[in-house]
């Protein structure tokens, strides 16, 4: 299924434009990074930021609800983006260099904040998944490119020693965003493997103790805004910090009503400065990116 008025023939026009692009004039897409209009501060008028994620594929996720591989057509994945990005009260969008530059090109990212993915090595499903090595963005190309931040995953596995190396990584990360006066955006974890898959601890104690851990990494928090999923008691959870706090939108569900309800009893928190949506507002069940959009733009 693809959203309201992506055609074939307007697929193959937008393919074309890019390609076209990449390989004749590569160099546009720096001069067009320069000349991008850039937001003031990272929160408008309401003091909320409304996010769209869309760094998932680097890690090879692509499955989106009940669709294995939603995510796997950049070009529907593109129009998706572009909609939920034109909607009213959408602040930006945070992905991968190869997502943002696309649409860069396509003209939609003007005025928006945009948040750079940073480590996308530990794919999905592999035994080095919590080995989660910086492959993506680096605070200095974050920088160069003029992006508002960078966002990083953190899981922290009790019992898998990647998880030491990912640690500093993301310590390292933190201040060299902060040196650059930049937001570092991090989505800690705990982490346990169950039947060979890594699968994160959603309980209200784990995302505490995940939050506390994130919110003491390198050597200034003054940037640092944590990426927290929507658990049972959110109250005690934002009480473990007194870092700004970006709620995460999670895995498409089939009962969107209760999905917008936590997350509205959870924005109430004087903590939580807005959210980071991705698969939920791109892949609703009934494919109307607009309405899904708009949706939750009216609980921030």
């Amino acid at each position: 299924m693809s959203p309201a008025g992506v055609t074939e023939a307007v697929a193959g026009e937008v393919l074309t434009e890019l390609l076209e692009t990449r390989v004749r004039n590569p160099g546009r897409i720096a001069e067009l990074a320069a000349a991008r209009r850039r937001p003031q501060e990272l929160v408008g008028e309401s003091g909320r930021l409304l996010l769209v994620a869309a760094d998932h594929t680097a890690r090879g996720v692509l499955r989106a609800g009940s669709r294995p591989l939603a995510m796997a057509d950049r070009v529907d994945l593109l129009a998706r983006l572009r909609i939920a990005l034109s909607r009213p009260g959408v602040d930006g969008v945070l992905g991968t260099a190869d997502v943002l530059e696309d649409l860069l090109l396509l003209g939609a990212l003007d005025g928006k904040v945009v948040i750079g993915s940073m480590n996308r090595g530990g794919l999905a499903g592999t035994r080095f998944e919590i080995d989660d090595r910086f492959t993506g963005y680096r605070p200095d190309a974050i920088a160069a490119m003029g992006l508002q931040g960078g966002k990083m995953l953190l899981r922290i596995h009790p019992e898998d020693v990647a998880t030491a190396p990912t640690l500093q990584a993301c310590a390292q990360a933190i201040d060299g965003l902060a040196g650059l006066g930049l937001m570092a955006m991090v989505e800690p974890f705990i982490a346990h493997r169950v039947g060979g898959r890594v699968r994160n601890d959603l309980t209200t104690e784990a995302v505490i103790r995940s939050c506390t851990v994130a919110a003491g990494l390198g050597s200034t928090s003054a940037h640092t805004w944590l990426k927290l999923p929507v658990v049972d008691d959110m109250e005690s959870v934002l009480a473990a910090t007194t870092l700004p706090a970006l709620l995460l939108g999670g895995e498409v569900g089939d009962d969107q009503a209760c999905q917008l309800l936590q997350w509205s009893e959870a924005l109430a928190l004087p903590s939580v400065r807005g959210m980071v949506v991705g698969r939920t507002l791109l892949y609703p069940p009934d494919d109307d990116v607009a309405a899904a959009v708009d949706a939750t733009v009216e609980l921030m």
